[in-house]
């Protein structure tokens, strides 16, 4: 018989047994031992179904094929640009990959991006090696202008973003601020100063309290005191 010995959303230590039975499926971060599934780090248990999981609540981003990062631009070559990613990997943003129009071998590639810049990209390949390219054609995918960029834990951003993007949109709504995560945890709020601050506020104390239930509803009263505007409350956010 299945034993589920930990809760949904339960913080875990590497090590601790999460299920007895051979009917639930090890999911990510997780692992199987006999007729037991135990976590390989510290996080959140995640129960879907027939599936347990774990949402880290700790270590560095690492680059996988089909995020969206936000990407700072930190060196320009002849064949493209280099991307800082925020984590232990620099990314490559070639000329083919710069964008929808057609960038010319030998062109000032300073028209497009300078360094410094800070690029909204998506991954597009990553090696065994952790070579990793990046591209700028895509819907959504654009050069960042004005506004504020901070950084959160990587392993938070599922909780920012919320169910189906429930929090971001929420973060949007209260403050009119335009609001992009990166999956590797980079943050851009864009709209009135005061406005951005609380987003940036907000976010923190997503971070401190993304273990909590309830989450979306403890946002939504925050957000109502801090801009003294009603917030629309959709659906609950899930981990």
């Amino acid at each position: 018989m299945t034993q589920f010995l930990v809760e949904n959303k339960a913080v875990v230590v590497p090590g601790e047994r999460l299920v007895e039975g051979m009917d639930v499926v090890a999911g990510p971060n997780t692992y199987r031992d006999g007729d037991a599934i135990y976590s390989e780090r510290l996080g959140l248990a995640a129960i879907d179904g027939r599936t347990i999981k774990l949402i880290p609540l700790s270590g560095r981003y690492v680059p996988k094929t089909h995020d969206v990062i936000i990407g700072k631009v930190f060196n320009i070559t002849m064949n493209g640009w280099q991307i800082e990613t925020n984590s232990a990997y620099s990314a490559v943003l070639n000329l083919k990959e710069g964008g929808s129009d057609y960038i010319p071998r030998g062109d000032d590639l300073t028209k497009y991006y300078r360094v410094g810049d800070y690029l909204v990209c998506g991954v597009v390949n990553v090696t065994s090696q952790k070579l990793v390219d990046v591209t700028m054609k895509g819907q959504n995918l654009f050069k960042l202008r004005g506004g504020r960029i901070f950084s959160v834990s990587c392993n938070k951003v599922p909780r920012i973003i919320g169910k189906q993007g429930s929090m971001v949109s929420l973060l949007k709504e209260a403050t009119g601020c335009k609001v992009i995560v990166g999956q590797n945890g980079l943050v851009w709020v864009s709209g009135d100063p005061a406005m951005e601050l609380i987003v940036q506020k907000a976010i923190s104390k997503i971070e401190r309290e993304s273990h909590l239930s309830g989450l979306t509803e403890k946002m939504s009263a925050y957000l109502e005191k801090e801009t003294g505007k009603k917030v629309f409350q959709g659906e609950t956010d899930g981990v």
